[in-house]
């Protein structure tokens, strides 16, 4: 039940998919996939705070939701700003940007970690399929792990399919 919840989060289209599509568009499949490995570590943070109990503040505190919610959109907005920006963005892929797979990665990185679907994803089911209250945290970092895992399929697979649609409607 656990891989199935998880696999409906990590399909479904958010902040991480839209910035991993983005990414993968614009400037190819190293940056989609360095993109991918960032949302990964993001997801990752997510289920450690979750497994040591962090995420149940989020879940109960509506101002500390809305707070991250926002900076997560801000940050995505800032991303999307700064591709518009450059003169060169819609018409071919940025090598500039793309040469640096490390800045893409933390990019990755903050959107993931600034998700608060992920967190709340986290604090509302580890719960539920932890066996043993005593060994919470050693099983819910296990399924969070599981999570981690199911997400970066899920994420590749869209760097995969971004660039082949890309490929069918014109060479992005």
């Amino acid at each position: 039940a656990f891989m199935a919840a998880s696999l409906a989060l990590a399909v479904t289209p958010g902040p991480g998919v839209l910035y991993i599509v983005t990414r993968s568009l614009s400037q190819g499949r190293t940056a989609g996939f360095a993109s991918v490995a960032g949302m990964a570590v993001g997801n990752a943070v997510n289920a450690t705070v979750a497994a040591l109990g962090l995420a149940a503040v989020l879940a109960t505190s509506a101002l500390l939701y809305t707070v991250i919610k926002y900076l997560g959109a801000a940050y995505l907005f800032h991303l999307a700003y700064q591709m518009l920006r450059r003169a060169d963005a819609p018409v071919a892929p940025v090598a500039h940007a793309a040469s640096q797979p490390m800045k893409v990665f933390r990019d990755g990185v903050i959107v993931g970690v600034l998700n608060p679907k992920t967190a709340l994803f986290f604090a509302a089911l580890l719960p539920q399929f932890v066996d043993t209250p005593a060994d919470f945290t050693r099983q819910a970092l296990m399924l969070g792990a599981l999570f981690v895992v199911i997400a970066g399929v899920s994420d590749s697979l869209y760097v995969v399919l971004s660039r082949s649609i890309a490929g069918r409607l014109g060479g992005m």
